[in-house]
C-alpha cells in the first residue's frame, strides 16, 4: 500500500489557524501519541527560549471528550502525554482533571499567570478528527511568528526524549496541579460582570432548552445559568453526556442549522420552551433558535446573533456605565468576513468598531492590545457563531454567550418582544444587513490554488476581474498577496496572510463578498452581505439582489462543475 504509506509518512502537519488539526491515526500527518509528543517537545524548546521563568510559571493543559476506539487515541490520553513531556522536564503543569470547555484554557492561562496553554480539541470537526490548540501567555491563541517558530522547534527534536512517554508522571509528579475547582469557581464569579438583570432572570417564565452536542457543555452551561440567577435550562437527554461518536447528529456542528438541531427543537416543543441554545462539542460556539408565531423555528445566523449581542451589550453598558466612562473609549470587533452591522451601530452610537483577519486569534490579540491601552471592549464576534461578551476570556466562548442570550430573551419577554422582533428593530434603526455564508468542499489543494490564481490573472496576467457576471466591481482586496485597490498605495491595511487564500470584492451596488479557504477544513467558503442605509426597507428587493449576486459569484468565480467542487449538503 505504497500510496497510503506515502500519504501517512511523507508529509507533516503544520500549525494552522487553530494550532494542529487532523484526523486521529497513524502517520506524521495525523494526530496521535507520537505527533503530540513531538509537538510538545517543540513547544518546550520554544517556551524555554522565550521565558526565563517557564519552570516557575508552568503551562495549562485541557481536553475535550473526543476519542477513537480503533487507535485508543483520545483527547484525555493526548492531554496526559502533553503533560508528561513537560513534567519530565521539571515544568509545572496545570492539567484539568476532567474535560472542560475550550475557553477555560485561555481563561486559566491568564488567571494562573502560566506562559502558555494547550487545549486538545477539534471543536466541531467530524468525529475522526482531533487537534492541538495553543494559547500564549496573554490568553489569546498564538499568531505569527510564534506558530512558525514552534514548528521549527518541533522539527529540531523529532525523537521522543527519555521521559516523554511516561504518562504515569501525571499521577506521581508533585509538579502536576489540578486547576478545575478554582478555575470553574472563578470563571462563574467573573461571569457575573456581564449579568445585568439577575432578579428578573430569577422570575422569568421563559423556558430554555440546551443541547451540548454530545460534548463538554452540559455541566458548565448549567452552572452559568445558576450564576445568572436562572432556573437550569432543560437538557436534551440524548445529547447531554459526552459521546465521541456524536451518534445523534450527522455532523457535530450546530452551525449546520435545523437539520442538526432536530432533537432539541422537538424537545422544546414538548416542553413549551421558546428558545433553544446549542453549544458545539467544545462549547466555544453557540447556535440559537426561537419558536415563531406560526409554529416554525427560526435558527439565527452568526451575523444576526451579533446584531442582537451588539445592541444588547451597548445598551447594558449605557445603562450601567460609570459616570466618567466615555463612549469614545468603547470598542467592538469583528473579523473581516463577518457582518458590518457593528460598524453601523458604532457610527450611530459613537463607539469604535475594528476589523481583523478571520480567526479569533486575531481578535484575541487585538483585544489584549486595546485593554493595555485603557480601552473597554464590550463584544467581539466571527460570523461562524463565535462570540465573546466582555473580556474575561480572550477567545470565543459559547458558555457565556448562551447565558447572555437567555438574559436578553428574558428582558425582552417582559416587554412582550421576541428575539426576532428585536432583531428587526435593530435593523430598522441601523440599516438592514442581509448576508449569506456557505461553502463548497474541495479535497484537492491544487484545484483551490488554481481557482484563486485565475482570479488574480482574470482577463490578462496580473489583472483582477472588473465584473462578476453583470455586477460591476468597485474595489478588490487580496489579503494573500497584500493588494487593496481601495488604498492610495494599493496595499492592504490588514496584515498579509500568505498561507491562506482570501479575496474580497466590493461591488458598485454596495454588496461586499469574500472568497476564502478554511484554516481547519477542506472548504472554500463564500460570504456576501448587502448593507442598506436605515431608510431603505424593501427587504425583498435586497434579498433578491443578494441572491442573484451570489449565483453570479459561484458561476463566474468558483465554477463548481468545471472544478469538481462538492456543494454543501443542506
Amino acid at each position: 500500500m505504497n500510496k497510503e504509506l506515502r500519504d501517512r509518512l511523507c508529509c507533516r502537519m503544520t500549525f494552522g489557524t487553530a494550532g494542529l488539526r487532523s484526523a486521529m491515526g497513524a502517520g506524521f500527518c495525523y494526530i496521535n501519541d507520537l505527533t503530540v509528543i513531538q509537538s510538545t517537545q517543540g513547544m518546550y524548546k520554544y517556551l524555554e527560549r522565550c521565558f526565563s521563568d517557564f519552570k516557575q510559571r508552568g503551562l495549562v493543559v485541557g481536553y475535550d471528550t473526543r476519542g477513537q476506539v480503533t487507535s485508543s487515541c483520545s483527547s484525555q490520553r493526548l492531554a496526559k502525554l502533553t503533560a508528561a513531556v513537560l513534567l519530565a522536564k521539571d515544568v509545572p503543569v496545570y492539567l484539568f482533571s476532567r474535560y472542560v470547555p475550550t475557553p477555560f484554557v485561555p481563561y486559566a492561562v491568564q488567571e494562573l499567570k502560566a506562559v502558555a496553554g494547550v487545549m486538545i480539541t477539534a471543536s466541531h470537526n467530524p468525529k475522526e478528527d482531533n487537534g492541538y490548540k495553543v494559547y500564549w501567555e496573554t490568553g489569546a491563541q498564538i499568531t505569527s511568528p510564534h506558530d512558525k517558530e514552534i514548528l521549527k522547534c518541533i522539527e529540531e527534536c523529532m525523537e521522543p526524549w527519555n521521559g516523554s512517554w511516561n504518562d504515569n508522571l501525571v499521577d506521581t509528579s508533585p509538579l502536576k496541579k489540578d486547576p478545575l475547582q478554582d478555575i470553574c469557581k472563578k470563571y462563574m464569579e467573573d461571569l457575573k460582570n456581564i449579568c445585568f438583570y439577575r432578579e428578573l432572570n430569577s422570575k422569568t417564565t421563559l423556558k430554555f432548552v440546551h443541547t451540548s452536542f454530545h460534548g463538554v457543555g452540559h455541566d458548565y452551561v448549567q452552572l452559568a445559568f445558576q450564576a445568572f440567577g436562572f432556573k437550569p435550562p432543560i437538557p436534551v437527554p440524548e445529547q447531554k453526556d459526552p459521546d465521541p461518536d456524536f451518534s445523534t447528529v450527522k455532523c457535530p456542528n450546530p452551525e449546520e442549522g435545523e437539520s442538526v438541531l432536530e432533537l432539541s427543537l422537538r424537545l422544546a416543543e414538548r416542553e413549551n420552551a421558546r428558545v433553544v441554545l446549542a453549544t458545539d462539542p467544545d462549547a466555544d460556539r453557540l447556535a440559537v433558535a426561537e419558536l415563531q408565531e406560526h409554529g416554525h423555528w427560526k435558527v439565527f445566523t452568526g451575523n444576526e446573533l451579533a446584531a442582537l449581542f451588539g445592541w444588547w451589550m451597548f445598551d447594558c453598558w449605557k445603562k450601567n456605565k460609570a459616570t466618567n466612562a466615555e463612549v469614545k473609549n468603547v470598542y467592538m470587533l469583528a473579523t473581516t468576513v463577518s457582518s458590518k452591522i457593528l460598524k453601523a451601530i458604532a457610527l450611530k452610537e459613537g463607539f469604535h468598531f475594528e476589523e481583523t483577519l478571520p480567526g479569533f486569534k486575531w481578535i484575541g490579540s487585538r483585544i489584549k492590545n486595546l485593554l493595555e491601552n485603557g480601552k473597554e471592549v464590550l463584544f467581539a464576534f466571527e460570523e461562524s457563531i463565535g462570540f465573546l461578551c466582555g473580556t474575561s476570556v480572550l477567545d470565543k466562548d459559547g458558555v457565556s454567550a448562551a447565558v447572555v442570550v437567555a438574559e436578553m430573551a428574558s428582558y425582552l419577554e417582559t416587554m412582550n418582544i421576541t428575539l426576532n422582533e428585536q432583531l428587526i428593530k435593530v435593523y430598522e434603526k441601523y440599516g438592514y444587513h442581509m448576508s449569506k455564508t456557505s461553502y463548497f468542499l474541495c479535497y484537492d489543494p491544487s484545484t483551490i490554488k488554481n481557482i484563486f490564481e485565475r482570479l488574480r490573472n482574470f482577463d490578462s496576467p496580473k489583472e483582477y476581474p472588473n465584473f462578476c457576471g453583470s455586477f460591476a466591481i468597485l474595489h478588490i482586496r487580496d489579503v494573500t498577496t497584500g493588494y487593496d485597490s481601495s488604498q492610495p498605495n494599493k496595499k492592504s491595511v490588514l496584515p498579509v496572510s500568505k498561507n491562506s487564500q482570501m479575496i474580497t470584492f466590493t461591488f458598485q451596488n454596495g454588496c461586499v463578498a469574500t472568497l476564502r479557504t478554511s484554516g481547519t477544513e477542506p472548504k472554500i467558503k463564500y460570504y456576501a452581505e448587502m448593507c442598506a442605509p436605515p431608510d431603505q426597507s424593501d427587504i425583498a428587493l435586497l434579498e433578491e439582489e443578494l441572491k442573484t449576486l451570489i449565483e453570479a459569484l459561484i458561476e463566474n468565480f468558483l465554477e463548481p462543475s468545471k472544478n469538481g467542487l462538492i456543494w454543501r449538503s443542506v
